[in-house]
């Protein structure tokens, strides 16, 4: 009996210190989660949910909760103190960059107000520039690049494209969509200043359900190529008007591999025509079999890489720190490197916190040579056209950060 209860002892000492090892880390993710954007940013939930599975073990346990903002930059702040009420101080947000600005000032009007609660803003896909330069903050982290490090990419590539000669701009009517417009009228002037600029368009964010009037002013203009920042709806609605028209111009975005658009890319019947700027695809060499084990689970690609990179990030910050508090995160977080799944390596910049990493220009065609995967099952499939390494994507930056 004595053996048993000695036994007994020792396992309930082991659980108990197992238990008390484990940093309990609690996140709100703030997007839409209803309305038009959903698709989009359920899909980001669900790539950061397996990553806080994968993640969870005898350093940390990941709890991931989503919270709609519908797209909206007050609900944002609504639920981002809805989220602190319930005792949360890790937010993640990013889609829309409108909301994540409003999220980004709230933050650090909360952390100037309530040191002893600070909160840590984690940004996975919001990338207005401002964000990293004029409006920093130390409570915010960015793990995608922003507007014009990815129209840097873009247009570095389309000089190597001497048939280019007439591009027409259409971007969303926000803050995102102004600074995608703002970086390509710059950026061809520089490196491409004999293209024309035909055509250039701001439409209001997610309110448009017939592309065609704008698709028309397309053809009209005899463009030849277009660019767009546009994502989710605005850009599967935006290709379906295309291919409806029969448009047969070469398109250069930042988004076509989002949920939902390479089925509207495949509509276009435009192979290898239609370009996204991406962290990185499926048919490209990855350290681990992540993107087979999330087919398998919700029938679709793991597209978001930098979901993975966040919370990877992340996870070295909880380890490293040994708990889950904003300024101790923060703090692990600015100027930490990872390698990513790809086999290159992220730096977050201390002196923005903007991640530094691997950009990859990639076209969307009928699988071929060494492409085995393809997205949402029509047959076609992401291949690699040009990378911009890192320390080119390293724009710099009017930041002046402030101490946490």
């Amino acid at each position: 009996m004595m053996r048993i209860l000695a036994f007994a002892a020792v396992l309930f000492t082991a659980a108990t210190s197992y238990a008390q090892a484990q940093v309990p880390v609690r996140i709100a993710f703030i997007d839409p989660l209803s309305g038009p954007a959903a698709a989009v940013t359920e899909n980001a939930l669900n790539h950061l949910r397996v990553m806080g599975e994968r993640l969870s073990g005898k350093d940390a346990r990941y709890e991931i909760t989503g919270f709609d903002n519908k797209l909206n930059a007050q609900e944002a702040i609504i639920q981002a103190q809805k989220a602190i009420d319930a005792g949360i101080r890790i937010f993640i947000a990013g889609n829309s960059s409108a909301a994540a600005g409003a999220l980004n000032e709230f933050v650090a009007k909360h952390n100037e107000r309530n040191p002893q609660q600070a909160v840590l803003f984690l940004n996975i896909s919001a990338i207005d520039p401002a964000l990293t330069n004029d409006k920093c903050s130390p409570a915010h982290f960015r793990f995608d690049a922003h507007a014009d490090m990815k129209m840097l990419a873009l247009v570095k590539f389309i000089a190597t494209q001497p048939q280019i000669k007439r591009v027409y701009l259409i971007n969303q009517d926000y803050s995102f969509g102004q600074a995608v417009r703002a970086a390509a009228l710059a950026m061809l002037k520089q490196h491409r200043p004999d293209i024309e600029v035909v055509g250039d368009e701001l439409h209001p964010l997610a309110k448009i359900n017939d592309f065609s009037p704008y698709v028309a002013k397309i053809k009209a203009s005899n463009a030849d190529s277009v660019i767009t920042g546009n994502w989710g709806n605005d850009l599967a609605l935006l290709l379906k008007s295309a291919a409806d028209a029969n448009l047969q111009t070469g398109w250069y975005t930042y988004y076509a591999s989002g949920i939902g658009s390479p089925t509207a890319v495949r509509q276009t019947g435009l192979a290898h025509r239609v370009f996204a700027v991406i962290e990185g695809h499926s048919n490209m060499q990855m350290s681990d079999g992540l993107d087979a084990d999330y087919r398998a689970r919700y029938g679709g690609s793991f597209n978001v890489p930098r979901a993975r990179l966040l919370m990877d990030m992340l996870h070295d910050a909880v380890v490293k720190a040994k708990s889950a508090e904003p300024k101790a995160l923060a703090a692990a977080l600015s100027g930490a490197s990872r390698a990513t799944m790809y086999g290159g390596t992220a730096t977050m910049r201390a002196s923005d916190h903007q991640v530094l990493q691997d950009l990859y220009v990639t076209s969307f065609g009928p699988l071929e040579g060494s492409m085995k995967f393809d997205e949402e099952k029509t047959g076609w499939g992401w291949k690699t056209a040009g990378v911009v390494k890192a320390a080119e994507t390293a724009l710099p930056t009017s930041c002046r950060m402030a101490a946490f």
